[in-house]
């Protein structure tokens, strides 16, 4: 009996000193729920993970607002016949960018901030930030602002995205520190691998069937299915009365 008590006494002691050193967080990849009835996605407990930093998934929901925003990793030629088409239709839209899209792409990051849209930060080396420590992270963010400072000249407006949804509480508070505000999404579909495109009408109902007031959608650069849809995307949803804004015009809470 003394035995069975030292081992349990003995347990206890690990089980308490496990969770004092091990770290309470939990990394999560973003996702929405999708529904054809045309409401704001319920995020379930992700929505207290976000409370307090600074991120945001959805504008006004009670407005018939919607945001258009892209993930720029690298360019394979689409992504200058995307910036055409939003001349055409005057539109402006965030581009969340990586350091290896700034190197390589100089012409159409200008391009890009020339024609009045924004860059935003997508880190440098596309890093999950649950992984990486604040210094990190901190280096990840930098580099890219100064990258595109010795392009443009200009400090880059504070908006983060992080690669590939990832995130803690943590690690978005970490980045809200460094001035940043994060912005996810309410409204994707499954369109960045260029080798498997379904073409324009897929990508138009993956976006139109979910939308939603205060949407904030996310599209890949790389995508020949967002190249075909976005005329009729923007065109169908202004005929539906809604307006589209850029993220630097979505009221703050």
């Amino acid at each position: 009996m003394k035995k069975i008590k030292l081992i349990i006494t003995t347990l206890s002691v690990f089980i308490i000193m496990f969770l004092i050193v091990t770290p309470k967080t939990f990394a999560y990849g973003w996702g929405v729920s999708k529904n054809n009835r045309h409401q704001t996605p319920d995020v379930g407990f992700y929505k207290n993970e976000l409370e307090g930093t600074d991120s945001y998934y959805v504008g006004n929901t009670n407005e018939k607002e919607i945001y258009l925003t892209f993930d720029a990793g690298y360019d394979n030629g689409v992504l200058q016949k995307i910036l055409d088409i939003l001349k055409e239709k005057n539109v402006k839209s965030t581009f969340f960018v990586t350091g290896d899209f700034l190197v390589r792409q100089e012409d159409l990051i200008k391009r890009i901030v020339n024609e009045g849209h924004i860059i935003g930060n997508h880190t440098w080396n596309h890093k999950n930030i649950t992984k990486i420590n604040y210094d990190k992270l901190k280096e990840e963010i930098e580099k890219v602002e100064d990258k595109y400072y010795s392009i443009t000249g200009e400090k880059m407006i504070k908006y983060f995205r992080p690669p590939e949804g990832e995130f803690t509480k943590e690690s978005l508070s970490d980045v809200k520190s460094l001035g940043y505000k994060t912005f996810f999404w309410s409204i994707a579909y499954k369109d960045w691998e260029t080798d498997k495109q379904h073409g324009g009408d897929y990508g138009y109902k993956a976006i139109m069937n979910n939308i939603h007031n205060g949407a904030i959608i996310l599209m890949h650069t790389v995508s020949k299915d967002n190249l075909e849809c976005l005329p009729m995307v923007i065109d169908d949803l202004r005929n539906q009365g809604y307006t589209i804004k850029n993220l630097n015009e979505m009221s703050f809470k």
